[in-house]
């Protein structure tokens, strides 16, 4: 049996695992899930009730934040945490390209501004000495938006002390971000809101769409949790901007199934990349690169490859199709025409966006998967140099 068939037909054992990170996940724990699926049912109340309470409890104790908000998704929880800063028309708001459209969309769905950076080219992190030149420079800046890219944190402190000294408010975009911590300390507990996604693929994922956004504020707590349903203070009785967007008892209820489970499913995370990183070292790839203090929730695992086009299409002929985060820069798209970009055109961010690859990366890849990708990047490399 050749190497290229014996090849084949390990890829068509895996193809599963590799492919479909949110069916491999609901299957690892479908027994919970159908439990807290029968208990809601059972329950009768599936809009903001006890298990939306119980999973806002626990992913605040987790996070390191008096309050979690569960809402609908994302986007939702990034647009509310800039409400709930004062974001508004006239407003600029200071972020990335090199990032998910929604980081972008959140902010133009409040009529603030973007106002794009840099980043920096090993980590994909913000730029922050871009930021503060764009903050001693721009009028009007309302907020400081990182995001904690791929997984991997900004330095906490300094973005906290750069929000201060520039009197703005920090709004964490920890989307991609759940389980990360910068020396010691969870994304999301140093700023004034953070906002979270629970989309299937992302490291604590739900059934369905799911977010949350977190503060240590009460009064910005409060306002979050009225702005979810209408603006009510009391039903039917709107005090403020609001949209529909409650998170709903039975995605709390698999959440809670999935929270319980993240500790030993972000460890084995950390093995895969660890794996990856020993199995690539001396490939001609850049590995991702993680800053000290940092710990990686390894949400994606993003190499830099000169030839990334040719090698993402032998891979691809050859049964492995790997995505790219991101390929086109937000500021390069044309729904996000109106964004400002500092000083320039972002090279950084677009060289990144020409060589970027994402491999497997989720809890139940097994070795013998990991070590198959690196063997078919490997040929893929040798074929296209």
């Amino acid at each position: 049996m050749s190497t290229s068939t014996r090849t084949s037909e390990r890829l068509s054992a895996a193809r599963e695992r590799l492919l479909n990170a949110p069916g491999e996940s609901a299957r690892a724990h479908a027994s919970a899930l159908a439990v807290a699926c029968a208990r809601v049912i059972g329950s009768g109340q599936l809009i903001l009730g006890p298990e939306v309470g119980a999973f806002e409890a626990t992913l605040a104790k987790a996070s390191d934040c008096r309050h979690a908000v569960g809402v609908a998704n994302g986007t939702d929880a990034l647009e509310l945490c800039l409400r709930a800063v004062g974001a508004g028309p006239g407003d600029r708001v200071i972020t990335v390209g090199h990032t998910a459209g929604a980081t972008l969309r959140a902010i133009l769905r409040t009529g603030a501004t973007p106002l794009l950076v840099d980043i920096d080219p090993r980590t994909f992190l913000m730029d922050l000495e871009q930021a503060r030149g764009a903050l001693e420079t721009a009028k009007n800046v309302r907020a400081l938006l990182p995001v904690h890219i791929y997984g991997h944190p900004l330095d906490l402190g300094a973005l906290r002390a750069l929000a201060d000294q520039f009197g703005v408010a920090l709004v964490e975009d920890c989307a991609q971000a759940f389980g990360a911590t910068f020396t010691g300390k969870p994304v999301g507990s140093s700023s004034d809101c953070a906002a979270f996604s629970f989309y299937p693929t992302k490291n604590l994922g739900a059934l369905g769409d799911a977010g949350a956004a977190l503060t240590n504020s009460d009064a910005r707590a409060e306002r979050l949790r009225q702005m979810r349903e209408y603006g009510w203070k009391q039903r039917q009785d709107a005090l403020d901007f609001g949209i529909n967007s409650r998170l709903d008892e039975l995605q709390a209820a698999l959440l809670r199934v999935k929270l319980a489970a993240f500790a030993q499913e972000q460890q084995r995370r950390e093995q895969i990349a660890a794996r990856y990183h020993e199995a690539l070292a001396g490939t001609d790839v850049a590995l991702p690169s993680v800053q000290a203090g940092a710990r990686h929730a390894w949400h994606l695992f993003v190499l830099r490859v000169r030839e990334r086009d040719a090698v993402r299409s032998w891979l691809a002929k050859h049964g492995l199709p790997l995505p790219v985060h991101y390929l086109i820069p937000a500021h390069r798209q044309p729904a996000y025409a109106g964004v400002e970009v500092f000083e320039g055109p972002l090279a950084h961010t677009d060289l990144a966006a020409r060589e970027i690859l994402s491999l497997p990366l989720h809890p139940q890849l097994r070795d013998d998967d990991v070590d198959l990708v690196c063997e078919m990047l490997r040929e893929a490399l040798a074929h296209s140099a």
